[in-house]
């Protein structure tokens, strides 16, 4: 407990957050809300507030438990006891007041996470004991996201002084607590943290356009009007979802690996904050199709079962989480025999990628302009504007944001280098009347399987890399029954006519990293008339075309990814705080295979 840090002034200065679109404010080290509830409380009694307080604090892994319910906040308390996330390593995002209010919680080590956060911060509050010796480098890493004239409260310690000073903090008072403001002298940093994209300042210019009406783009859609932009939503079918987000049912679940990769660290980020989204739907009334009893892995080999069991103890995941299961269990939990044990996923499932899609857009309300129908040919950058124009070369849309979510199609409009994705056909089975019925929770593992209904359960999927073949193939069928049946011994025998099954072909895109690219578009022109200087390169060193932003090849994982690239990508132009670390950002970077090239010397 920060006592000192707790019982000074709210160093909030109201009139510097008065008429913003975002103020920030940075708590090293959340102690139990009671930092943040106070400043929401001042933020609601103030008319004068900014538009939208986010509030980032810090948490280690072992203090993530329900905030209390506090006796002179009682309502607001209990938002956030009822919002409260599961105790996993990385960023959790929640939102209240209609997200006009947002609490970043960074759950990990209080000195690694602030080195792996990306915003602009307007405030601080420093647990100055907390860090002792460590304190330059923790001041240093303040520095790094400080806004100009940030301003800083910290419990006194000998170390303090010089530390701020040092990070370039100007000291204006000191007492059992201590004032300061963000004013250096010197560069004090390589790169300065992020701002909003200018349009996003002006109301009459949050106007973005969105290529792509799947499940990225429906997400970008919801997320941007929800701050109030403006979405011009394009795709070359008559409807959302008519792609592989047409899929009459898609599975969702993290990925738990041997060690906490980034791909796992990335899944279990969007994993919970779909589940945060799709609720927020759900309790707008809208039906989104999801199953409620739990998603079941099968391990591909025995070795495989028992090292997931031992990486869910080693890395102390919880039981809401996920649960190792033995062949027993897990044949209990499917309602029919499995042919290993593996692991369980309480609050994985199965939910329709169209209904999310089509829900999306319905929250979105007059925000939203949609264009069904047209084939975007190609985008032009003039004047601060982005122009779309189909084959003909009549004009579509303009606006001064351009997000590409047309999945295979991105790279293409977007000119990338190298063309970094791939397409992968996906063929699916609807099995009616077979062994599978009364299957009780979707299963995965070399394939899947969804029971749809009692009788009908859905199996896939192919994974057939640059095949454009759209026919349904009586081969793809049978592949995926061999590859359930690995999991699921009943349906080995099985032999109904592929003639007779149903099933459908989408296509989706793929890098070779399985990573997506999500974020600002690196401006390739610019960076090869500069190839010398970026040979050593970090994203950030990068210059970006403006306004260009992309969130595609998802993947199998779009269920999983959407959602939190639509908020990455609304933060990025808001200059909000970035619901996932740097370092994870830094790996779905459309710009990474550019960069990679330019690294090793292929762009001169």
């Amino acid at each position: 407990m920060i006592d000192s840090v707790r019982n000074a002034p709210l160093l909030l200065d109201r009139s510097r957050w008065a008429g913003r679109r975002n103020f920030t404010v940075l708590h090293t080290q959340f102690d139990a809300g009671r930092r943040f509830i106070d400043t929401w409380s001042a933020w609601r009694d103030d008319p004068q507030r900014c538009e939208r307080l986010h509030f980032v604090a810090v948490a280690a892994l072992d203090s993530m438990t329900t905030p209390p319910v506090m006796a002179d906040q009682p309502a607001l308390s209990k938002l956030l006891a009822d919002a409260w996330p599961m105790p996993v390593a990385g960023v959790h995002r929640l939102e209240f007041d209609d997200g006009h209010v947002v609490l970043t919680l960074a759950a990990g080590d209080a000195q690694s996470m602030l080195q792996k956060l990306w915003m602009r911060a307007d405030s601080f509050y420093l647990h100055s004991a907390a860090f002792g010796e460590t304190l330059p480098f923790v001041a240093k890493a303040l520095a790094r996201i400080a806004g100009d004239n940030a301003t800083l409260c910290a419990d006194a310690h000998p170390e303090l002084p010089k530390a701020l000073n040092d990070a370039g903090f100007k000291i204006d008072e000191s007492s059992h607590y201590v004032n300061a403001r963000f004013a250096p002298r010197w560069r004090v940093r390589r790169h300065k943290p992020p701002t909003a994209f200018p349009p996003a300042e002006n109301k009459a210019t949050r106007h973005a356009m969105v290529i792509g009406a799947g499940l990225g783009g429906c997400a970008i859609t919801e997320r941007l009007a929800s701050r109030g932009w403006r979405v011009t939503l394009i795709d070359r079918h008559a409807s959302p979802a008519r792609d592989a987000s047409g899929n009459p049912a898609g599975v969702f679940h993290p990925i738990v690996w041997r060690d906490d990769s980034i791909a796992a660290r990335l899944t279990r980020a969007g994993f919970l904050y779909a589940l945060h989204r799709w609720s927020v739907l759900e309790q707008n009334g809208h039906d989104l199709r999801r199953s409620r009893d739990g998603l079941l892995q099968i391990a591909d080999s025995a070795e495989d079962a028992l090292a997931i069991a031992s990486a869910i103890t080693r890395f102390g995941l919880p039981r809401a989480y996920i649960n190792a299961v033995d062949e027993h269990e897990a044949s209990r939990l499917a309602g029919q025999p499995v042919s290993r044990a593996g692991w369980f996923f309480p609050q994985g499932g199965s939910i329709s990628p169209g209904a999310v899609c089509v829900a999306q857009c319905a929250v979105a309300g007059d925000r939203l302009t949609s264009h069904f129908g047209l084939q975007i040919d190609r985008i032009e950058h003039k004047n601060g504007v982005w122009t779309a124009f189909d084959a003909t070369g009549r004009f579509i849309a303009e606006a001064p944001v351009v997000i590409l979510a047309n999945a295979g199609d991105a790279q293409r409009l977007a000119g990338l280098y190298g063309q970094p994705t791939r397409g992968v056909r996906g063929q699916l089975t609807v099995l009616d009347a077979s062994p599978l019925d009364g299957l009780r929770v979707p299963m995965v593992g070399d394939g899947y399987a969804v029971p749809l209904d009692q009788h009908k359960t859905l199996t896939g999927a192919t994974y057939d890399i640059d095949d454009t073949n759209p026919r349904i193939e009586p081969s793809g069928h049978i592949e995926n029954l061999k590859r359930v049946g690995r999991m699921l011994p009943a349906l080995n025998g099985f032999a109904p006519g592929t003639a007779t099954l149903e099933g459908r072909v989408a296509f989706r895109s793929v890098t070779s990293d399985r990573m997506p690219m999500i974020g600002s578009l690196v401006d390739e022109p610019a960076a090869r008339a500069d190839a010398a200087r970026l040979s050593g390169a970090w994203p950030l060193d990068l210059p970006r075309m403006p306004g260009l932003y992309g969130a595609f090849a998802f993947g199998s994982r779009g269920l999983i990814w959407a959602a939190l690239a639509a908020e990455l990508i609304a933060a990025q132009l808001e200059g909000e705080p970035w619901p996932i670390e740097r370092e994870l950002a830094e790996a779905i970077d459309p710009a990474r295979f550019f960069l990679r090239a330019l690294r090793q010397g292929e762009i001169v």
